[in-house]
């Protein structure tokens, strides 16, 4: 009796084993968490830029985790710093794609962008720009997309308005020697003709100048009715510390990255009148903006460097959890190409900081400008452009 019993035994003794081991392997692939990588600059001269947008990425993916993460999977994200230098964004790359075996990795800063996009495309990894703002990123291959408007929107936007409504005939334009400054100068001045205005100045600078008088001597022997500075928040108060100083006192314009405190704290009384572009909505557009700086003062005690950038890095996870929602949804691998599948499909993200963000088929995204002036040492509201 009992040996006819053992084999019947052992078989149960088996089965249960199998069930124990597969929902321990049911388990551990619910508790493994989804990863994304997001190469950013952590050193160098764009640190203080950097850390900040890290920050607020980090924000995110701790918020997103805290109401449950993804479908009850943690979002987990993979941090390599690249100190703005092409080079080691294609390190980085590379670690994300043969090491770390991701689908999906998130990066910015113009030069950076554009030299990991072979990577992407030769392996079908999604990667999402989220910051920088250079016209060529929306050509970059089948599996390069931005998340954040390219020069094209808020260089135009501030060019007409300086024309059309400010009323200004002739303009100058300064610009840092790297591919943001080159594209978004070129922009403005065409952008500027095109209204109507006169460039009468077109200088560059080298990206590590510290003495720009060579250039401003000829913007002053122009003698624009405005200027339009094209640089990084490294250079932008210097350039116009400079300028001042030569007694050059006309109205001063820049992009979105001249959106800073710390350009203000620099400068003084010099940065009255300058004019800055956001491509993210204000405490007055979105109420999640105030507690999102509240957040800042209370944790960092300040604002942030780069408003309207940690707006949209905030976000960049949001964009991310969903995309492998969508994939979960229909049942397909993450892969990049299922990634790139579900940002194609989905195209509109209702976003916490930044809003409603449609991912178009040009690989290119559309948002209102707010142009922002400094009045008093702080920087105001001045117009929407939509």
């Amino acid at each position: 009796m009992h040996q006819k019993r053992r084999p019947f035994l052992s078989l149960t003794l088996a089965v249960l084993g199998l069930s124990a081991f597969c929902a321990c392997i049911a388990t551990a692939q619910t508790n493994e968490t989804i990863k994304f990588g997001l190469s950013m600059p952590l050193s160098g001269t764009q640190a203080l830029f950097g850390a900040d947008q890290v920050k607020a990425a980090q924000w995110g993916v701790a918020d997103i985790n805290a109401k449950g993460g993804v479908n009850g999977r943690q979002l987990e994200m993979i941090l390599i710093d690249t100190a703005a230098d092409p080079q080691l964004g294609i390190n980085a790359a590379k670690r994300f794609v043969s090491v770390d075996k991701l689908p999906i990795f998130l990066t910015s800063w113009s030069a950076v962008v554009k030299a990991v996009a072979p990577i992407a495309n030769r392996e079908k990894v999604l990667e999402l720009s989220v910051g920088a703002n250079s016209p060529e990123i929306a050509t970059l291959g089948d599996y390069v997309y931005t998340t954040f408007p390219l020069a094209d929107v808020d260089v135009s936007a501030l060019a007409q308005y300086s024309h059309k409504t400010l009323g200004k005939q002739s303009a100058a334009v300064m610009y840092i020697n790297n591919d943001s400054g080159v594209e978004g100068a070129n922009i403005y001045k065409s952008t500027f003709e095109k209204s109507g205005g006169k460039i009468v100045a077109y200088e560059a600078y080298d990206a590590k100048a510290t003495d720009f008088t060579g250039a401003l001597l000829k913007v002053k022997a122009a003698n624009p009715e405005i200027i339009h500075i094209q640089g990084l928040i490294t250079d932008l108060p210097q350039v116009i510390a400079q300028m001042r100083q030569l007694g050059i006192t006309q109205r001063v314009s820049s992009y979105s990255a001249g959106y800073n405190p710390k350009v203000i704290e620099q400068l003084g009384s010099a940065a009255e009148g300058l004019i800055v572009t956001s491509l993210a909505p204000g405490v007055n557009d979105n109420p999640n903006v105030a507690a999102f700086i509240k957040r800042w003062q209370t944790t960092e005690k300040r604002t942030p460097n780069g408003l309207p950038y940690t707006q949209y890095l905030y976000d960049s996870p949001y964009i991310v959890a969903e995309l492998f929602r969508w994939i979960a949804k229909n049942k397909l691998p993450a892969t990049g190409e299922n990634l790139r599948k579900a940002l194609i499909t989905i195209k509109d993200f209702d976003l916490p900081m930044t809003g409603m963000l449609e991912v178009g088929a040009d690989h290119r995204v559309k948002k209102p400008v707010y142009l922002l002036t400094v009045e008093k040492g702080a920087f105001v509201p001045l117009a929407t452009i939509k």
